[in-house]
């Protein structure tokens, strides 16, 4: 990661890297933050028990802030995560129950503490909006906070608006605009907290919150929001191979699959996923925009990419262990020496077939894995020298299949 950011460039660099979708008066901005270090925050509901790949954008987009300089704040949702945003949503959210939300607010936390920096200089902080949320009562937050907000200008933002026009919106999503809100008055005053960055979707919410500073105390902060990433396609961007979101939790997505959704990034995307996701710089990013132009054949944008986000998000070891599984299962290395764990997820995303019962030969094993229509058909492949087991090629395919063939005594 760089750490030579200057306090006063990075809107420059994030307006290179195409982070800035919205933003409150910029020249404002650029004054405050050329002032001296400026806290900021962004918050993330746990709508699941982890973080995906989206949530990567506004999260190393706080990292790019601390490496300028800055001192970020990043939010667990316990309390707004319990009420649902309206936002990007045609439809209401199910409700958790609190202590499922608070579960997956406390696995979020740990995925949020490995991408900034809780020591230096500039250290990160970590919040839950629970903890001011929880002790006020619905009479005090509707005299406090809820008069402050104008129904009809609650009704203009684009979240409630799309939900009115379709579906509808009970009063609970309705009122989540005030949630988030309160949450920058307090980060505001318990911080002085004066940048809220979210995604695109969150401009109604963060300039709720600025509003809110401004009639409850007088003060002024700023909003800024990052792109919602769409493919160059219109597909949904960070569904995995599996057709499921594209999950930072090695559990839910393998780092396996983590690294070969990345790898077969598109050549229209991966420049821009490369400023959008990476800390390369300028000149290693435009080398590689080179690359891509004059041999897109080598694809190395795409296996920087992918080798930059799998160490990152999973470190360099599961890196290296991704390219290890990616070259044996298309012969360029030995798939005995993948780890179990590794090689399994290779698998399943390739495609697994369990096959039970005795194998008396290549050609029964060949048909029985449906990888042959037929013994004649599983015959003729392995005349043609197109059949191998676990990457040695197969001679004679009415040989056996011992059990010492088999990876871990199973595959």
């Amino acid at each position: 990661m760089r750490e030579d950011i200057d306090v006063t460039d990075i809107i420059d660099e994030l307006s290179w890297r195409g982070l800035i979708a919205q933003s409150t008066d910029e020249t404002q901005l650029r004054k405050a933050l050329s002032e001296g270090s400026l806290t900021l925050y962004a918050g993330f509901d746990p709508t699941a028990d982890s973080l995906h790949a989206g949530n990567l954008v506004p999260l190393l987009t706080v990292r790019r802030f601390q490496l300028a300089g800055h001192n970020p704040i990043v939010l667990a949702g316990g309390a707004t995560g319990l009420v649902g945003d309206p936002s990007g949503r045609s439809t209401e959210r199910s409700l958790n129950s609190v202590e499922r939300v608070g579960e997956m607010a406390e696995r979020i936390r740990g995925q949020l503490a490995r991408f900034v920096e809780f020591d230096g200089p500039h250290a990160a902080i970590m919040v839950n909006n629970l903890d001011w949320t929880a002790p006020i009562s619905a009479l005090e937050f509707l005299r406090d906070v809820g008069k402050h907000f104008s129904v009809n200008q609650m009704l203009a933002k684009d979240a409630v608006a799309n939900r009115l026009s379709t579906a509808g919106i009970s009063y609970t999503e309705f009122s989540y605009q005030l949630l988030q809100a309160y949450d920058y008055l307090e980060l505001f005053r318990q911080h002085d907290c004066r940048l809220q960055i979210g995604g695109s979707d969150q401009w109604g919410n963060i300039t709720a919150g600025l509003d809110l500073i401004r009639k409850v105390t007088g003060g002024a902060a700023h909003g800024l929001t990052v792109p919602l990433i769409t493919t160059a396609t219109g597909e949904k961007f960070g569904k995995s191979t599996g057709g499921g979101a594209l999950w930072l939790d090695p559990e839910r997505t393998s780092p396996y699959a983590w690294y070969q959704y990345w790898i077969n990034t598109d050549d229209r995307d991966v420049i821009g996923w490369l400023k959008t996701f990476t800390f390369l710089d300028r000149e290693e990013i435009s080398a590689l925009e080179e690359e891509v132009a004059e041999r897109p054949f080598r694809r190395q944008a795409q296996q920087r990419l992918a080798a930059e986000l799998t160490t990152l998000v999973h470190g360099a070891n599961e890196t290296t262990a991704a390219i290890a599984a990616s070259q044996a299962l298309f012969g360029r290395g030995a798939l005995d020496e993948l780890p179990e764990k590794t090689l399994r997820a290779a698998l399943s995303e390739a495609g697994l077939s369990r096959v039970t019962g005795d194998l008396p030969s290549v050609t029964v094993l060949l048909k029985e894995s449906g990888l042959c229509s037929s013994l004649s058909d599983a015959r003729r492949v392995v005349a043609e020298g197109g059949a191998y087991v676990n990457n040695e090629k197969v001679q004679d395919g009415e040989v056996p299949v011992s059990p010492t063939t088999l990876l871990h005594g199973q595959f």
